[in-house]
Formats: C-alpha cells, sequence, structure tokens
C-alpha cells in the first residue's frame, strides 16, 4: 500500500485533489483508517489517477471523466466526448489566437505611433429585440439626423398616450444601407399589442457584434463609427448586416450626457 502523501507525490497531485476525486467516486483509496481516516492507495491505482490527470489535462469535466470510467465504457462513447472536446479546444484557441493579434496590433500601435486606439471595441452576441417602431427610407447620410428623432417622438407619444411613460424602455434605432439609401428604424423594446400608426418588428438576434460607446453629442458619432469600424477590420472582422445603435442615455438637449452604444453585427473574414 502507499500512504496517501506517496501516491500524491507520484502522481503529481495534492492531497486536496485526492480526496475530491475520492468524494467524487473517481479514485476511491485501497483503504481508509476507520479510526484516524487516513487513506492507502494500492499501486496498481496508478495507471487510473494517471487516466484521471490525463483526461483533465484534455479540458474534461468530472461528469465526463467518470463517464470515461466507467466499467464497460465503449470507444465510441469516447470517441465522442473527444471530439466535443476538439471542438471546444478549436474554438478556444480560435480566441487565443484572435486576443494574441490584438495585443500585437495594439503594441505595434504604441511602439510605432506613439498612439492608443480612439475607442475601445469588444464582440459580444446580441438578443433579438421587438420594437414599437417606425421606419423610413432618405437617400442620403446627411438627412439621417433630421428624421430620426421625429421618428423617436412619435412611437414614444404613442406608447405614453396608451400605457403611459413608464412604458418607454432603452430607445433603439437601426440603419441599413442599400441602393436607394439608408433604410432607418426608430422605435423602442416592447412587448404589446400593436398601436395605431406604430409598426411592430423583432430585430433578429445576432451571434457576433462589434460594440463601442459613443460619448456625447451625435455630430460626434460618424468618427466613433469610422474608428469601430477600422478597429473591426483591422482584427480581420467584416461587417454582416444593419448596424444598431443604442441610446441608453439621452437627458439632456445639448447632448453632452449622452451614451450610445454602437452596435454592428460581423463575421470573421
Amino acid at each position: 500500500m502507499l500512504p496517501i502523501g506517496a501516491f500524491a507525490q507520484i502522481g503529481q497531485v495534492t492531497h486536496r485533489m485526492l480526496r475530491h476525486w475520492d468524494t467524487a467516486g473517481l479514485l476511491v483509496p485501497a483503504h481508509v483508517d476507520e479510526f484516524t481516516g487516513y487513506r492507502s492507495y494500492d499501486p496498481s491505482q496508478l495507471a487510473r489517477l494517471h487516466r484521471i490527470v490525463a483526461l483533465r489535462q484534455l479540458g474534461f469535466g468530472l461528469d465526463d471523466i467518470a463517464a470515461a470510467l466507467a466499467d464497460g465504457v465503449d470507444t465510441g462513447r469516447l470517441a465522442v466526448l473527444l471530439r466535443e472536446r476538439l471542438d471546444e479546444v478549436a474554438r478556444e484557441h480560435a480566441l487565443a489566437t484572435a486576443r494574441l493579434a490584438d495585443v500585437g496590433r495594439r503594441l505595434r500601435l504604441i511602439e510605432e505611433e506613439k498612439t492608443m486606439s480612439t475607442i475601445e471595441m469588444i464582440t459580444k452576441d446580441l438578443p433579438a429585440v421587438r420594437l414599437a417602431m417606425q421606419s423610413t427610407i432618405v437617400a442620403e447620410q446627411p438627412q439621417v439626423a433630421s428624421v430620426v428623432g421625429p421618428m423617436f417622438d412619435a412611437v414614444a407619444n404613442a406608447l405614453t398616450d396608451a400605457h403611459g411613460p413608464g412604458m418607454l424602455e432603452v430607445p433603439i434605432a437601426q440603419y441599413d444601407m442599400g441602393e436607394d439609401g439608408v433604410s432607418i428604424t426608430c422605435g423602442f423594446e416592447y412587448d404589446g399589442e400593436p398601436l395605431p400608426g406604430i409598426e411592430i418588428v423583432e430585430l433578429p438576434a445576432q451571434r457576433v457584434a462589434a460594440c463601442a460607446v459613443h460619448l456625447g453629442p451625435m455630430d460626434g458619432i460618424s468618427r466613433s463609427w469610422m474608428a469601430l469600424m477600422t478597429e473591426a477590420t483591422e482584427r480581420g472582422l467584416t461587417p454582416s448586416g444593419p448596424c444598431r445603435e443604442l441610446y441608453i442615455r439621452a437627458e439632456r438637449e445639448d447632448q453632452a450626457d449622452w451614451v450610445t452604444e454602437l452596435q454592428q453585427p460581423v463575421t470573421r473574414a
């Protein structure tokens, strides 16, 4: 018999790990002293210990390890577990590769150009959103500002008249560039019944969106969008759908306190 200390030393694991695996039923000591509770292991259990450690190093959780070690487990089941883990590792590798490239790009920007990015971009998923909204199309980008405010006001007034001011959620706008101009959708998240003069639309969920925050007046938001798209391009991302603006705070008339999240669905090039 090997005392727990010697067994742990040979296997390069801690006492705590062995106790945890004992509790989980993965590696039960060959003998436990009934008076002291001291654990001892048979040398042949080193083979099972090595299997557990190897599977842990591959990233398997305890439940999957238990399934892999179960008596009578077939190679088919083990192959399924390994394929699942292979997919997970591939995703982790892709994420780590993207992070490595981003760190290198930021470092070059600082060392060679003595500057930093003007905006911080993150990627995240966007949930589906059901909007009470109005929409229109303008021929050119400069016309956007003149129609967005009135559309939001019209939807807000309809919702307030029907349900009171407490119904208004965070306003959202979607912009879709097309051959005929810019298609604009403006509205508020809404789960109620349709209202006269107000359309209901569901913006679909997006698996990945490049997002950044613009602070302050709308007359500077185009620069923030340009910085976001430059950052996304440098990270190997391309637009995959209409962009959105989430107006998190829009209270003061001079727009000095406005906080807007820019959201651009993307795919990796």
